[in-house]
């Protein structure tokens, strides 16, 4: 976590429809340095000038530009948190590096909705991508798991 209240994060897969809902609660969250938003299609562009609804946002909306950085780059850039904003089956690939880095995720695919890899399996038609990494995910319903 940052030195201060703040805590520093990446959206990865920003400019699809989860992405663009979950932008719009973190750029006005007081506690959220938006330090990173992702989308390969949109690298090198602005935010605003993709999203122009975002233009009048507070959260450094602005100064922001799409990246297709690494895991390795979001890891050394010392953010504490990462959003996977992803289609399930990928978000994994993303989730792996970023976990070992010591980065928190948060994953709004399916990839860890389930904590089972046979039950994955036999929802998804396919192994789960990273079934090492099932044990210990939490869904993210605090009214059910706020002690996990």
């Amino acid at each position: 976590m940052s030195s201060t209240n703040t805590i520093k994060v990446a959206v990865i897969g920003a400019s699809g429809y989860s992405g663009i809902e979950l932008l719009r609660i973190l750029l006005r969250h007081p506690n959220v340095d938006l330090t990173a938003v992702t989308s390969r299609q949109n690298a090198g562009k602005s935010l605003t000038s993709v999203l122009p609804q975002f233009a009048g946002y507070p959260g450094g909306a602005k100064a922001l530009e799409f990246s297709s950085p690494t895991t390795e780059d979001l890891i050394a850039s010392g953010i504490d948190v990462a959003f996977l904003a992803l289609p399930h089956g990928v978000a994994a690939e993303y989730a792996v590096p970023l976990v070992k880095g010591g980065v928190r995720v948060i994953d709004l695919s399916a990839d860890f909705r389930l904590n089972s890899a046979e039950t994955y399996k036999e929802f998804y038609d396919q192994a789960h991508p990273a079934p090492e990494l099932l044990e210990s995910a939490v869904d993210g319903l605090p009214e059910i798991h706020a002690s996990e």
